[in-house]
């Protein structure tokens, strides 16, 4: 897992000209946008609705499950993200969209998926196959920047962008994985707590998901405001056994930073390890995928820290295994 996350900037690199050739038919008359995936192929969406939160001319939802909303139709751009193109939520929610005559593009590497968008002529990007799709966000990212700027869902520079990606995290480099496992002796042995501000909630979940798979742990995430006004209160049944960790960046909103200032100090009453992860970079973008990188970092350096393998998900694969032998009705 280390080689693939110290790939991460090649592995942009390699999106970036895969984005590039991609070849997307023109959008037609598109009123909102769908997004579907789970897990490692989902995280995506989240973070690319985030990052086109000012900008996105239409409404844009992510699905996590095998059902999707009632408005899709023939003018909803639904985009499938499954990494192994076999996710089988993901293969049922693009056979509803199907039915219901949607614009469809997929991010792939194979399977199920890259069959029915060849059979039907669905717009249709094919990403490298053979890793665990938790370590491929960068060529999914990449995709979807390329489709919602494609389509116009939201004006995005994204290959400048990803340029100055590259070249932040390759200049970066050996100071993030420094960075990281300082921070990943922070959290050994504790709970994790993950908190952002705002509109950077989609950082928090990966990070968790991240720790939750690769360093083997239970963790949460919550974001202010919205843990203001329920979690704060949970905190007075807090202690010594939690880590709280808040990702930052310079365009957290000065509401939120004044609201993190005042957090701090009621947490701290409950536990001494409360500290921030803060991001570099010129532009939200790039702070974006600085936090993105950083986080990787550091859920590898604590699976060192446990003597775990982090590549490990044998849970995980007996369930798919399991639901195998049990076919949907």
């Amino acid at each position: 897992m280390k080689t693939l996350v110290a790939h991460f900037s090649k592995q942009l690199q390699e999106a970036l000209s895969i984005a590039q050739s991609a070849n997307l038919s023109a959008p037609k008359h598109i009123h909102n946008v769908l997004i579907t995936g789970l897990g490692g192929s989902g995280i995506g969406g989240t973070n690319i609705i985030e990052m086109t939160l000012k900008t996105a001319t239409v409404p844009v939802l992510v699905s996590k499950d095998y059902f999707i909303p009632n408005f899709v139709n023939e003018n909803t751009l639904v985009v499938v993200c499954s990494y192994s193109g076999n996710t089988e939520e993901t293969i049922s929610a693009m056979q509803q969209a199907m039915q219901r005559k949607a614009q469809i593009a997929c991010i792939t590497s194979g399977g199920k998926i890259k069959e029915l968008a060849q059979q039907h002529h669905f717009d249709l990007i094919i990403i490298p196959g053979g890793h665990p799709p938790r370590s491929c966000m960068g060529y999914s990212l990449v995709q979807l920047m390329r489709v919602f700027d494609a389509k116009k869902i939201a004006p995005l520079s994204y290959q400048k962008e990803i340029e100055n990606v590259i070249t932040l995290l390759d200049k970066k480099e050996e100071d993030m994985k420094q960075k990281a496992m300082d921070f990943a002796k922070k959290l050994h042995g504790k709970i994790p707590v993950i908190y952002s501000l705002g509109n950077t909630e989609g950082l928090a979940i990966r990070f968790r998901q991240q720790m939750n798979e690769n360093s083997k742990m239970l963790c949460w995430h919550h974001v202010i405001p919205e843990m203001n006004h329920n979690e704060l209160v949970g905190w007075a049944g807090g202690n010594h056994n939690f880590a709280v960790c808040v990702l930052r960046t310079d365009f957290d909103y000065e509401r939120n930073v004044a609201r993190l200032a005042i957090n701090k100090e009621i947490i701290a009453k409950y536990t001494d390890t409360v500290f921030e992860i803060k991001a570099e970079g010129g532009s939200a973008i790039e702070q974006a995928f600085y936090l993105i990188h950083l986080t990787d970092w550091i859920s590898c350096y604590l699976a060192d820290l446990k003597n775990i393998d982090p590549m490990e998900i044998n849970v995980i694969n007996h369930l798919k295994d399991t639901l195998a032998k049990k076919p949907q009705l």
